[in-house]
């Protein structure tokens, strides 16, 4: 059915502008909450899919979390962009009736309820499946879909701490450390979206949909896939992580810290003659990522004494592409980052209620099929009458 143009305010349905993207044409009910899943959806909407985030009346939690926004959760506004949205009472029957008729229409169903909830709601796969045998159901667990935690609650940090990311984080002998930034839910929604993507793709050959199961648990655990490595006879205590060591990290300069990659001859080369200490790759002491490793109480003295000469965006300038390097900057720089705009990373967003704003956009870029404009995430209910119409005439067979 043809969405009417509409000003992106209206509680009407809005019209994707723009370019086609590769998925443009299919239908998502995102009935997901937090981040996983809503934004594993969003990444969906970014390529041309509509997206119908279907609320329960109390609303998506994340609306609900702390925000330094007034108006409207930040979280929520991050993660649920380009959406219809439309609330639901599953329990009630006209409004699941009314869910069914969007599902005999639907491509994709996205859901992060526990194991055994589903079906309690009537939205399994197994229910789904004789009303919509192309249907990509998937679903996002904490702990998976079998197993003695299958019913547990699970959340990004929590899902951290259990699986060592935390542990690793901290120092060794110190406290365990959270990575703040929800990592584990961002990486979970980028496995929705690829996981959906490759049963769209399976579906085009068997006409078949079938069920995705997305968990943080394998998540968190994907994510330190160079760790999970352990060879016959090793002990238990051994060093897991990814960290090079040594002269690889963040140094204090002048004025701000500076991240410094070195590992490669070429760019320990590079970083010593850059700040005018040449005999230290001269030096055959330090002529390893190891060697350095070992006997960094000695280089790294003498290269923040070199640093202290300017400051980390000085030495970033100077270092220019000979040397790896970022001086730390807050998230707010990167609005106005050069590259960040060169590579149109950002768009202007017009919301009912907090007016206008500026996000991010498109993940992935498309050459051919960019994907349309990009627009606000929904208020709560916003596009339900005009959703409950569509619905409608979905149910008749119109």
């Amino acid at each position: 059915m043809p969405l009417a143009p509409e000003h992106p305010n209206s509680s009407a349905l809005p019209l994707r502008s723009g370019p086609q993207g590769p998925l443009s044409g299919l239908r998502v009910l995102d009935l997901s909450a937090y981040i996983a899943g809503p934004y594993g959806c969003a990444l969906l909407a970014d390529q041309g899919a509509e997206v119908i985030k279907i609320e329960p009346p109390t609303g998506d939690n994340l609306r609900q979390y702390p925000s330094t926004l007034a108006a409207e959760s930040r979280a929520f506004v991050g993660v649920n962009r380009s959406k219809i949205g439309m609330v639901l009472d599953l329990k009630q029957p006209a409004d699941h009736a009314l869910l069914m008729a969007l599902v005999r229409t639907a491509d994709v169903l996205v859901h992060n309820f526990r194991p055994g909830v589903p079906q309690r709601l009537g939205i399994a796969y197994e229910q789904l499946r004789p009303l919509n045998p192309r249907l990509v159901h998937c679903s996002v667990t904490g702990y998976g879909e079998s197993g003695p935690l299958k019913d547990k609650a699970g959340y990004d940090q929590v899902l951290q701490t259990m699986t060592g990311m935390c542990t690793l984080q901290g120092k060794r002998g110190q406290p365990p450390e959270i990575l703040y930034g929800s990592v584990v839910d961002y990486h979970a929604s980028a496995l929705v979206a690829a996981g959906v993507a490759s049963a769209l793709y399976e579906r085009e050959r068997s006409g078949q949909g079938q069920r995705v199961g997305i968990s943080l648990l394998r998540t968190a655990l994907a994510m330190q896939s160079a760790r999970l490595v352990w060879a016959e006879g090793e002990p238990r205590d051994m060093g897991r992580d990814m960290r090079s060591g040594g002269i690889t990290g963040i140094h204090p300069t002048k004025e701000g810290y500076l991240y410094i990659s070195a590992n490669t001859p070429h760019f320990w080369s590079a970083l010593c003659d850059k700040v005018g200490l040449p005999e230290l790759a001269a030096n055959q002491r330090y002529d390893s990522v190891r060697k350095r490793a070992r006997h960094v109480a000695e280089l790294l003295p003498r290269l923040h004494q070199a640093l202290a000469a300017r400051s980390a965006l000085e030495w970033e300038a100077l270092f220019g592409q000979a040397v790896p390097c970022a001086a730390a900057r807050t998230t707010e720089d990167m609005f106005d980052h050069p590259q960040v705009i060169a590579e149109d990373m950002l768009a202007h967003f017009t919301h009912p209620v907090l007016g206008s704003y500026r996000g991010f956009t498109r993940a992935i870029r498309f050459e051919r099929t960019p994907g349309p404009d990009p627009f606000a995430a929904p208020t709560l209910g916003q596009h339900t009458e005009a959703m409950r119409a569509v619905a409608a005439t979905a149910a008749t067979g119109a």
